[in-house]
């Protein structure tokens, strides 16, 4: 049975790279029952995790092609959201882990505002409850940085892996203009180190939600799905592997790289190391 990728984000769109591998969608912002992706943020996260590259003659392909995508819309079309609605789809992919053999969950996207960081306590819960229902949680840093601290929830959480990205000199923001060193950072308000791990998260070329075309984005939201990919290719491989086995791996291989530590966590992963290397 594939490996199931819960992509909690805009939705996904039916792109020729997915081929009938979206196994699954559930709509928790307008209660539609078939795939779609009004905003294209979710496609583009699912395509850096599992397309297959059909659509380019193989130059754009995910990490993990063979995984299953399940579809968890809880971001509108502009990508905003709120936390009662994300915990709502979390705890849908709970109830249907099993039916789905979902073992990886990706959450490209954070807290922002301090009236959803009066609640994001409900959103860590949420994302821990997953981890120990044996789901591999991924997050995205968040763009906030650089000061300290600056780490969005849930990727605050102490128990899942948070991704941040190391190439984050400039970053296009909605007003054309670049935000230097964007990727959040730690520690968090319990000390804790974040992110985990960093890895590219700058002009990654992926799926769009129009006409099987792809589009370019950065951000931490697309570097979380390259550590979602190489878990789910690495479950593919190892399936009895728990999440606190696949955490303990990914620190062995990752190293440190010239940017600041509170940013890089153990350091880069090694992607290639992680999913193909023997002995850990």
């Amino acid at each position: 049975m594939r490996i199931g990728v819960a992509v909690i984000d805009t939705g996904i769109f039916y792109h020729r790279d997915f081929g009938g591998r979206i196994a699954a969608f559930v709509d928790y912002v307008n209660g539609r029952r078939q795939p779609y992706d009004d905003s294209g943020h979710g496609t583009h996260v699912s395509g850096i995790i599992a397309g297959s590259g059909e659509a380019s003659d193989g130059r754009y392909k995910g990490v993990a092609p063979q995984a299953a995508l399940v579809g968890v819309k809880v971001l509108d079309n502009a990508g905003n959201g709120r936390i009662e609605t994300v915990v709502k789809g979390l705890d849908w992919v709970r109830a249907h882990q099993e039916w789905y053999n979902i073992r990886v969950v990706n959450i490209s996207f954070g807290t922002t505002g301090q009236k959803e960081k009066d609640n994001e306590y409900k959103l860590i819960e949420a994302v821990e409850r997953l981890w120990e229902s044996g789901m591999v949680v991924v997050a995205a840093a968040g763009n906030s940085g650089p000061h300290r601290s600056s780490v969005t929830a849930p990727g605050s959480s102490k128990k899942i892996i948070t991704v941040g990205a190391f190439d984050d000199s400039t970053y296009p923001g909605k007003s054309h203009s670049s935000v230097r060193y964007f990727s959040g950072r730690g520690p968090t308000k319990e000390c804790v180190v974040k992110p985990e791990v960093v890895v590219t998260g700058a002009n990654i070329i992926a799926c769009s939600n129009h006409n099987n075309a792809y589009s370019m984005k950065s951000g931490t939201s697309m570097a979380a799905p390259i550590v979602s990919g190489a878990v789910a290719r690495l479950l593919g491989e190892q399936p009895e592997l728990t999440p606190k086995q696949v955490k303990l791996r990914m620190r062995r291989c990752c190293k440190k790289i010239n940017v600041p530590d509170n940013q890089q966590g153990w350091g880069m992963l090694d992607v290639v190391k992680f999913v193909t290397a023997a002995y850990l």
